[in-house]
């Protein structure tokens, strides 16, 4: 069994970004790519309301199952995660399907890792159509550690996931909420 220990950070643009984990020694360890993620779920929202996540993500061309537990309470984001690898996203979603999740929410990102040679921890760039966040992962003491070195207070630490923060966002604006994701090209229409 896995756990998933993180935080997010807003940070205002990319290359601002990048500029600071450079400047603080961090290096790629996994270039930018697409990812695409759908999140599965009961006709009740069964999942959803036990705080547990099942998301099918595309990247590259790799196909990634995760089941995410619920959140402990605390200033990280902790919970359990279990992910593996499947050869088809067809045909994962439609065992799911026939075992009564739907897909609910689709979100996309672009997303580069970065990490301090011989730390614990790793740090994830996260471009997505709500915003640029820092996502830092790892121990507790490290996340902490890191997000000072960076120039972030505990205040800072966002634990929401990023459906959550798109709907939030969704209700500021007063848009009505559907799908995080890119605006398509009008060619691809």
């Amino acid at each position: 069994m896995s756990q998933e220990i993180e935080i997010k950070l807003a940070v205002k643009t990319a290359p601002a970004a990048r500029a600071l984990l450079r400047r603080h020694g961090f290096r790629v360890i996994a270039p930018r790519v697409f990812e695409a993620n759908t999140l599965y779920d009961t006709p009740n929202s069964d999942l959803r309301i036990a705080g547990t996540i099942l998301r099918l993500r595309e990247v590259a061309r790799r196909v990634v199952v995760t089941y995410k537990g619920p959140p402990q309470k605390g200033p990280h984001k902790v919970r359990e995660e279990i992910e593996f690898e499947s050869s088809s996203a067809r045909e994962t979603a439609l065992v799911w399907q026939r075992l009564g999740f739907h897909p609910t929410f689709r979100y996309e990102k672009y997303r580069t890792e970065l990490q301090r040679p011989r730390e614990p921890g790793h740090v994830t760039l996260d471009e997505t159509p709500i915003g640029v966040f820092l996502e830092l992962e790892g121990p507790p003491a490290w996340i902490d550690r890191t997000a000072r070195r960076l120039g972030f207070p505990p205040e800072a630490y966002i634990t929401a996931s990023y459906g959550s923060l798109y709907f939030d966002t969704c209700v500021k604006s007063g848009v009505r909420p559907s799908n995080m994701v890119f605006p398509r090209s009008r060619s691809l229409k």
